[in-house]
């Protein structure tokens, strides 16, 4: 089982690298526990934090992402993919620059997911929240 989650994951991770958004979303189970580890309330210039729980909810969410942050400047990165199991834990460090601001922003990142049959029926993301809706928000 473990070779399968870690084949599924770094599958997943290179989908993502590839900015195919529907083929990412292929790789997820119908419904999925998503969890972006953000304030209940979110927060108004981060409009991708929301409930997902479905492939097109996926999908969208990656294409949001990506509507408003400079892909060419993307400098995300992944140092460690521990697995146990159908869980694994990828650590690494989110870098980004805001399409409206053109504000660059860094923080660190833990993605624990859980795969069953070939598929993520668990994405929960932990970053530093507050660093990314500065980045958001600032005025350009």
């Amino acid at each position: 089982m473990t070779s399968d989650t870690r084949t599924t994951v770094e599958e997943l991770l290179r989908r993502m690298t590839e900015g195919d958004h529907d083929r990412t979303a292929e790789l997820f189970a119908e419904p999925v526990d998503w969890l972006l580890a953000w304030p209940a309330e979110g927060h108004p210039e981060v409009p991708w934090i929301r409930p997902r729980d479905g492939r097109a909810d996926v999908a969208d969410h990656f294409r949001s992402l990506e509507a408003h942050h400079v892909t060419e400047l993307n400098g995300t990165s992944v140092s460690h993919i521990l697995v146990d199991g159908a869980d694994a834990v990828v650590l690494g460090e989110i870098v980004q620059t805001v399409r409206s601001t053109r504000v660059a922003y860094t923080s660190p990142f833990a993605l624990h997911l859980t795969v069953a049959d070939g598929l993520v029926t668990r994405y929960h993301i932990y970053e530093d929240s507050l660093t990314v809706a500065r980045a958001l928000s600032a005025r350009p």
